[in-house]
């Protein structure tokens, strides 16, 4: 088993820099010693928390009073078909392991002309933690071409292979996921260890193209939704895109320092969309068990509208008609600056400079409530919330 690494504060390593110590740290550079030190922890009944690339963890000021395993090992494995030839439309089955920074890996598969995740370029964080949240962003699901996971089943103690059927994916959410809210608990009873994609050999060169799904991207393009565009020239869109909402990691850009978009966009009920002003978006997302009819609304539409601008929390923001005075009391801003909306885009929450976690949550708190009151919708967190609430 690897040395603690020589700071055990999750500021230090999550993308927002929040969140106090932990009492123990192991950075596990091999899968078996990720395996070996949660087996560890477990059979020595110490609160266990698994963190990837820190991009959706929000820790407690407090710390965490037990042991985090960093998984810091890489590494890309081609299991089926050809990574550098093939038949256009061929499906080549590569597995990524769970520390694998996640846009190196999308950028890998570009390189190699395979199309599947290029809308997913971008998205801070590792490869073990797609699956969980069912990552997604212009129209794409990791859901999409996740064929397996391998994971380590705490209840067994063995490692499984769960396939993407297993999973239950939803919106922004699968059984592992569950598995980890449903008990409070900081860390699900599965632990990725790998990821097995399927992807598709696209045509060489500069006609490797790929589906365009979703409107916004394909604007940017200067396509039809529903067409094709080069592999690569989809994913500069895409960082092109994000880098404009502050959605790329850039530590020069406290719009960065973030969990990314905070709340999810929230699933209702059809006939909530009558309350809604005329404009709001909405859309179809089928039915739930009982037959009501559901629609998705946008988080950031409703965090707008209820007057949450761009920047809500600095100080020097004045708010204009119809808009929440977000400087506080004390004029200084609300958490007294240190936390705000981004600049960029209402659904990130982002550390200015030295904020707590308790700063990031008053924030999030006074958006959450605020949206409810103005239009009875609840929002809900994305990043995972550990030894503390909203």
């Amino acid at each position: 088993m690897s040395e603690p690494t020589t700071s055990r504060r999750l500021a230090d390593h999550t993308t927002t820099g929040v969140g106090g110590a932990a009492r123990n740290w192991v950075r596990a550079e091999t899968e078996a010693q990720a395996v070996q030190a949660i087996t560890a922890a477990d059979a020595a009944g110490e609160a266990l928390f698994v963190l990837g690339g820190g991009s959706n963890t929000l820790m407690a000021d407090a710390g965490f009073d037990g042991t985090v395993v960093q998984m810091a090992f890489t590494g890309i494995e081609v299991l089926s078909g050809d990574a550098d030839a093939g038949a256009e439309g061929t499906a080549v089955v590569v597995r990524i392991a769970a520390g694998h920074v996640w846009d190196d890996a999308v950028a890998w598969s570009v390189q190699h002309e395979l199309a599947g995740i290029e809308a997913l370029s971008g998205i801070p964080g590792s490869a073990g933690a797609t699956p969980v949240q069912n990552v997604g962003a212009y129209g794409a699901d990791i859901s999409q071409v996740l064929r397996s996971v391998r994971a380590l089943d705490r209840e067994s103690g063995q490692v499984v292979e769960l396939g993407a059927e297993d999973l239950r994916f939803g919106y922004r959410d699968s059984i592992i996921k569950r598995s980890m809210t449903a008990g409070g608990a900081p860390s699900p009873r599965w632990i990725v260890l790998s990821i097995d994609l399927e992807l598709l050999r696209a045509a060489h060169g500069a006609e490797a193209t790929a589906p365009v799904r979703y409107g916004q991207l394909a604007k940017a393009l200067d396509v039809e939704e529903g067409t094709h565009a080069p592999l690569a020239t989809v994913r500069e869109n895409v960082l092109a895109l994000r880098g404009s909402k502050g959605m790329v990691s850039d530590p020069a850009d406290r719009d960065t320092w973030s969990t990314g978009s905070y709340f999810t966009n929230p699933i209702v009920p059809a006939s909530v969309r009558a309350r809604l002003p005329e404009g709001a978006p909405a859309f179809g997302v089928g039915h739930a068990e009982d037959g009501t009819e559901l629609v998705k609304l946008s988080a950031a539409w409703l965090i707008d509208h209820a007057g949450f601008k761009k920047g809500f929390g600095l100080p020097d923001v004045v708010p204009g008609e119809g808009e929440v005075d977000g400087r506080g009391a004390d004029g200084r801003g609300l958490a007294g600056g240190r936390a705000s909306l981004s600049t960029k885009h209402t659904l990130a929450i982002t550390n200015r400079g030295d904020a707590s976690t308790e700063d990031i949550l008053t924030i999030a708190r006074t958006v959450r409530d605020g949206v409810k009151e103005r239009f009875g919708v609840e929002l809900h967190a994305e990043p995972m919330i550990i030894g503390t609430s909203l």
